[in-house]
């Protein structure tokens, strides 16, 4: 069981990670805003069992792979900053067309609920930003010595970061339903919040190709 500043220490960086901005939160506030609160809620669902999976998959070796083969690091930094960058201008393009604009509740994808949960599983999953969180930020914490297999260390920490998530997404999931009634009836302001959700997902793709994080 790792110590209680341990503990700490990893649920304040999770909750930081949380409420950076990036492709999880964009992905809330997509569906929040586009369909519905309740879609809203379902996605950030899906992307704390989409955590819990990753923290999972750092017990199993995530992490001893990363440390094992250093080439994976920058294979997965520039994989993680052409995805990111795909997305970025993706959102860049649709931002002048109202038939395509990602935000836009008539024109965005309505899913069943179980599929909202899926979709954010996926997105978490693919997430370049917290699977490096996961596979070279948890492991300086682990202590040999404490009690506790350091697979059973990975497991815990690794599944305190997406619980430290839940409240930064549900408030982006509860606000983006409240934009939503605002948003859709503003061109212009679907149109600003699509740029500056473009550039953010670009500046950050920049970020892990320049190996900052």
């Amino acid at each position: 069981m790792p110590e209680l500043d341990t503990l700490l220490a990893v649920a304040l960086a999770g909750f930081l990670l949380s409420i950076l901005p990036g492709p999880s939160m964009l992905y809330i506030l997509s569906r929040s805003v586009g369909q519905s609160r309740s879609a809203g809620l379902a996605s950030a669902l899906g992307l704390a069992f989409g955590g819990i999976a990753l923290a999972v998959a750092t017990a199993l070796g995530l992490a001893a792979a990363f440390s094992a083969f250093d080439w994976l690091v920058p294979v997965w930094r520039i994989f993680g900053s052409l995805y990111l960058v795909w997305l970025g201008v993706g959102l860049i393009q649709e931002a002048g067309a109202e038939s395509h604009t990602l935000i836009r509740a008539g024109h965005v994808r309505h899913r069943s609920f179980f599929s909202i949960i899926w979709q954010g599983i996926w997105v978490e999953l693919l997430n370049p930003k917290t699977v490096l969180f996961f596979a070279l930020f948890l492991p300086p914490f682990i202590d040999s010595g404490a009690n506790g297999s350091v697979q059973t260390q990975l497991l815990i920490l690794g599944i305190l970061v997406p619980l430290t998530a839940i409240p930064c997404d549900l408030v982006v999931a509860w606000l983006g339903g409240t934009l939503s009634k605002f948003v859709n009836h503003q061109q212009k302001l679907r149109e600003t919040l699509a740029w500056l959700g473009g550039l953010t997902l670009i500046a950050i793709a920049a970020n892990l190709h320049l190996g900052f994080i």
